[in-house]
């Protein structure tokens, strides 16, 4: 399974929307994929004592990380750099299996000219600490509320569009080969 995390808390967003339409593409591919919305975090995971312990509803969005075949991150830029929800899901996700040798890609969205390019370089920075195999292709949505159809369904930007697909089909190889390594590795 391909988790796709939609790297914000924030309901209704333009991630959401882009996140909807990367799991349809990896979905038309014939490869299994959901969304891990930041959304859905529950409230208790920001009280200090879930450093201590988990809260049940964070335990169930930790394990579908654990057992997926990779992660794609969607994730908007807000002020320079990436959301701290998302940095606060990562820092919670146990450590080090959640990310160690699990294949990673990245999309990154913005509505100014740069398309979250700063947020996904930064992230990448987080995700190759955890030692994760981060895909070398990412793609970036410059004015992503231009991109998006009306009814933020599809991408009206063929170029944009034909990037995300290739994307998506070269993840799908690379988290295949990577999942297969990461296991003969844990194996030892």
């Amino acid at each position: 399974m391909i988790e796709i995390v939609s790297g914000t808390n924030r309901p209704d967003s333009k991630t959401i929307k882009l996140a909807r339409i990367i799991c349809q593409l990896y979905i038309d591919a014939g490869s299994e994929a959901q969304i891990l919305d930041l959304v859905d975090l529950p409230p208790e995971i920001f009280l200090p004592s879930s450093y201590k312990k988990k809260p049940d509803g964070f335990l169930a969005m930790q394990q579908r990380i654990l057992t997926s075949r990779g992660v794609h991150i969607v994730v908007p830029e807000y002020n320079g750099s990436f959301p701290g929800a998302l940095k606060y899901f990562i820092d919670m996700l146990k450590f080090p299996e959640c990310l160690e040798h699990r294949a990673v890609a990245f999309t990154g969205l913005a509505d100014g000219l740069w398309g979250g390019i700063r947020a996904v370089e930064q992230l990448q920075m987080v995700f190759n600490y955890r030692n994760a195999y981060c895909l070398p292709e990412r793609v970036w949505f410059p004015q992503i509320g231009k991109k998006l159809s009306a009814d933020a369904t599809a991408i009206n930007d063929d170029f944009q569009y034909g990037l995300l697909k290739d994307q998506v089909k070269r993840f799908i190889a690379f988290s295949d080969r990577n999942s297969n390594e990461a296991a003969t590795a844990i194996k030892g």
